[in-house]
Formats: structure tokens, C-alpha cells, sequence
């Protein structure tokens, strides 16, 4: 079996990731294939609705596979990634607008462009292993594939805190923040995709679901509005306190890189008045489509991916070293080099 399995299975069609070694991340043509498949099963009327899950029990997909787009920004190439991003933002475009419904399964993690390509879709199923997050600000580019319109569409400020932390969110979490839909302990998934396939139908998927277990957002959820209802990241900062609750966001924030968690403020209260999944996508590609030449990009990667060392230098000591004009600059309109879905 190649690196992802597409096939129409009774009355499903149905797409496996098969990278477990990889943690299942998405490289270029698995994504395409993805795409060319959604294309078919649109207009194939034995195909009820789509099912996407991966192989392995530690990650769904651990995100985009960026080793390529590392080699070639390092090497002066900046269009590899614009071209790679701008195909993976025309999926999870077509993901979200699917006419069918969309049944994702994530287990372990569901990270990145991993929640591209299953939490834009209709039906979103965690198990008592989902760990769900938007991590980019610890590599240098900000919530994309369309995560900033799910973290603005989370309740209060949890979508700010998410995206500027990369917090992980377990299977309650998920739920509380509008990336999950239905928790189905894992031991009940085999059934489940048995009754898709013979039945085409999503409700099985409802008469399965059960009550998760208590998650920590649900726990911190008064914190969170109150902590992240700040004008500025630095504001955010200054506010936090002094507490282990505290001082632990505090240390997510600062670990990452300070343009990236300054813009992804400003990302996600931007998103929030949109109701559709392009505009979020145009936005964050203004970002992404600088973040090697203009950002950190380079440097995340190299840090978390390539040395590994953990220790990035980033262009900006602190986030109150980002000025205003900093920030506006990475989300300027890009005229004629605009994503244009």
C-alpha cells in the first residue's frame, strides 16, 4: 500500500493515510489525491458520503510533511511552499464546502494540516486518545489551513489561547472548541466503519457517539476568556499572574516565536467576522507566503525538524519587541500574488 489508500468501499468512499512511521503528516501528492478523489465522489451517486481516517494508533496526521519546503526555503526557493500551500488551501476549501457528508476519525494526534483534512468536514469523530492542536507558532508560521476560522469560531477566548500556545486539546476539549463533533471510544470504531460502509448513512455515527471525560479547558474556561480579553499579546503577558497555571501559559507563549504568536492574535480577531471558510484562507496565506522570506519559518523548522536542538533564535527576542508595523506587514493584502480560490 502507497502512502495513502483511496477507494470506494460499499457505499462510502473512503481515504486511509498510511505514513504510521511519519505520524501519517500529509506530503503534496497525498493531498492532491485527496482532492482528485473529493472532485469524483462529488458527482458519483453510489458514493453516500466520505469517510478519511489514518493507520497506526498514535496520530491521525501529525501535520504537513515540511521537510521539502525546509530544503528549498533554506536554498533561496520561496515559491515551493507558496505553491505547496496554495494547494492544500484549496483543499480544505473543498473539504469545507463538500455537498456530502465528511466523517473524519482522529486518533493520537491531529495536528496542523492534519486538522485541514478532517476538521473542516461535517462529521468530526475523537476517541479517548484524540490529542488535537495548531502548533505553527512554534515553527514560525501561524494557524492556517483554515484553523484560524476554528479558533475564531471557538467559544469566548479559547480560539486566542489555542492558537497563540499550540495547547494540545484532548477529546472534551476538542468538543468544548468546535474542532470535534462526537466522542466514539476506539473499541466501537471497527463497528462503526462496518455500518458506514454497508449503510452509507451518517447517522451511525450519532447513535454511537457517547459523553467524553471531563477535559482541562472545560476546567480553565473562565481563565482563559478572562487572561486572553487583552488588547496585545503583551497585554496577554502582563496579565497572566504568578500562579503554575500562569506561569505555564506564560512559558508556551514565550517559547514560541513572538511574530508568529503576535499575528496569530491579530489573525484570529480579524477571522472572526468571516462566516466562510476562503476569506480565513486568503488571510493566513498573506502569512504563510512570507514566512520563510520575511518571518521564522526557516528557523522553526530547523530547530524543531532538521537540528532539533530546540532552541530557535528567533528575529524578535520578545513579543513586546514586535511592533505594530511588524505585524501589519505579514498580513498586507498581496495585490496580484493573492491566494484567489
Amino acid at each position: 500500500m502507497s502512502d495513502i489508500h483511496i477507494r470506494t468501499e460499499g457505499r462510502i468512499g473512503r481515504i486511509t493515510l498510511n505514513r504510521p512511521q511519519a505520524l501519517n503528516a500529509l506530503t503534496w501528492d497525498m493531498g492532491l489525491a485527496i482532492e482528485a478523489a473529493l472532485d469524483a465522489w462529488t458527482v458519483e451517486d453510489d458514493v453516500a458520503c466520505v469517510l478519511i481516517d489514518a493507520v497506526g494508533d498514535r496520530a491521525f496526521c501529525a501535520g504537513g510533511d515540511l521537510q521539502q519546503m525546509y530544503d528549498t526555503a533554506s536554498a533561496g526557493d520561496f515559491d515551493y511552499g507558496r505553491r505547496f500551500w496554495r494547494d492544500e488551501y484549496r483543499l480544505n476549501a473543498k473539504i469545507f464546502e463538500f455537498p456530502k457528508p465528511y466523517i473524519a476519525l482522529m486518533q493520537g494526534f491531529t495536528m496542523g494540516g492534519g486538522v485541514g483534512i478532517s476538521c473542516h468536514g461535517s462529521h468530526r469523530v475523537v476517541d479517548e486518545s484524540s490529542r488535537i492542536s495548531m502548533p505553527e507558532c512554534g515553527v514560525g508560521l501561524v494557524p492556517d489551513v483554515g484553523g484560524s476560522l476554528l479558533l475564531a469560531r471557538a467559544p469566548g477566548r479559547l480560539g486566542e489561547y489555542l492558537g497563540m500556545t499550540g495547547a494540545r486539546m484532548d477529546a472534551s476539549d476538542a468538543l468544548l472548541a468546535g474542532f470535534a463533533d462526537y466522542y466514539v471510544p476506539r473499541a466501537r470504531w471497527r463497528d462503526l466503519t462496518e455500518a458506514l460502509v454497508e449503510t452509507g448513512d451518517w447517522s451511525v455515527v450519532d447513535a454511537m457517539a457517547e459523553d467524553p471525560p471531563d477535559g482541562a479547558l472545560m476546567r480553565n474556561r473562565a481563565r482563559i476568556d478572562t487572561s486572553f480579553a487583552g488588547a496585545s499579546a503583551a497585554d496577554i503577558l502582563r496579565g497572566l499572574g504568578t500562579d503554575d497555571w500562569a506561569v505555564g501559559v506564560a512559558s508556551a507563549l514565550r517559547k514560541n516565536s513572538p511574530l508568529s504568536v503576535v499575528c496569530t492574535m491579530e489573525l484570529i480577531q480579524r477571522v472572526r467576522g468571516f462566516d466562510c471558510i476562503r476569506p480565513a484562507l486568503e488571510m493566513e496565506f498573506r502569512f504563510t507566503s512570507r514566512s520563510a522570506s520575511q518571518g521564522d519559518f526557516i528557523e522553526g523548522i530547523r530547530a524543531a525538524i532538521i537540528d532539533k536542538d530546540r532552541a530557535p533564535k528567533w528575529q524578535h527576542a520578545t513579543i513586546e519587541d514586535v511592533s505594530h508595523m511588524d505585524m501589519v506587514n505579514m498580513l498586507l493584502p498581496l495585490g496580484a500574488d493573492r491566494l484567489g480560490l
